[in-house]
């Protein structure tokens, strides 16, 4: 597989399956490139918040603005430059603030079907 560079403006930014809230992903390399993991961006409207279940375990580096994660255990927030880890079967509620979000993320396995 060869060597890939991505910015935002190569995703094609869609509205997240399942919700109708302010907030997109866009993947840029899932298994359509033969690799094990789906990384992209995604972007969250001020105020959202989706509730979710894990499918997978997703990595979320934020880019831009904060967003919040809690599970019935805790509450972490994350701005730009910090990570935040959700593994496979977590039950989270993921908030962003104010100014809205961006995130790039890694999912293993993937979490969604290619278009076809």
């Amino acid at each position: 597989m060869p060597i890939h560079k991505f910015t935002i403006a190569d995703a094609s930014l869609k509205r997240s399956p399942g919700q109708d809230g302010d907030i997109f992903t866009g993947n840029l390399l899932d298994q359509r490139h033969g690799g094990p993991v789906t990384i992209g961006f995604g972007r969250y409207g001020p105020n959202q918040t989706l509730e979710e279940t894990m499918a997978v375990h997703d990595t979320m580096v934020v880019l831009e603005g904060k967003i919040t994660v809690s599970d019935n255990q805790m509450s972490v927030t994350a701005g730009p430059g910090e990570i935040i880890a959700m593994q496979k079967g977590d039950k989270v509620t993921i908030c962003s603030h104010e100014e809205g979000t961006v995130t790039a993320y890694v999912t293993y396995p993937h979490w969604q079907q290619p278009d076809t």
